[in-house]
């Protein structure tokens, strides 16, 4: 997993609330497990005019002039500014893989739906929850002012807007550790694999019916 330190980038606002993870990444693109590639067919029902399907080719598709992600003002954008509990719905991994594919690396948002909440850690991309006055003045400054950048360090909790007060954020202590060393659940299990093999080693000395022997 891509550890997440600092970022600086371009806001794209998803004026929405309850945004749920059949948007995000539609059902029938979900027959992959491979965590990439999903990045085109992000937000697909609503960024293109027609419907998609595993396999096509997006570059053929007609997209729809009105969807956001679609105007030239946030092209490269990889902050995503979200109404309340987005990411609800089914508890679907390949919409963080989506969005991690199409070059986001933080959400903010006044509440996300719980198991996308988790899920964003576990596939490097950092969900932050602002109160809600906050965040729609970053919704505010992001449609005044075209190619609108925030900086966010997430050693220091902080996000850095071009003029005006730092935002602090709460962030959970384990789940900053792994996000600062790009660790995921099999990150964190490599970490123990010399005991894991000394446990191993042992077992086949104290039980090797266990082994085949």
């Amino acid at each position: 997993m891509q550890a997440f330190t600092t970022l600086k980038g371009i806001v794209a606002p998803m004026d929405r609330s309850n945004v749920d993870t059949d948007a995000i990444i539609p059902k029938q693109f979900l027959k992959s497990i491979k965590r990439s590639g999903f990045g085109p067919n992000l937000f697909d029902e609503w960024r293109y005019l027609d419907h998609g399907e595993p396999g096509m080719d997006n570059s053929q598709r007609q997209l729809n002039p009105d969807f956001v992600l679609n105007q030239a003002r946030y092209q490269g954008a990889s902050i995503l500014v979200a109404r309340k509990n987005f990411g609800c719905g089914s508890s679907r991994e390949h919409a963080p893989w989506a969005l991690e594919d199409y070059g986001f690396r933080a959400i903010i948002a006044p509440s996300f739906a719980d198991i996308f909440f988790n899920n964003c850690f576990k596939n490097g991309i950092l969900p932050i929850v602002l109160d809600e006055t906050v965040v729609e003045e970053i919704f505010q400054a992001v449609f005044a002012h075209e190619g609108y950048e925030l900086e966010i360090d997430l050693q220091a909790q902080t996000i850095t807007r071009p003029v005006g007060s730092n935002i602090g954020f709460e962030v959970d202590s384990f789940r900053k550790y792994c996000l600062l060393n790009g660790l995921d659940d099999i990150g964190l299990t490599l970490q123990k694999v010399d005991d894991i093999r000394a446990y191993e080693s042992r077992r086949k000395v104290e039980a090797p019916w266990l082994f085949g022997a």
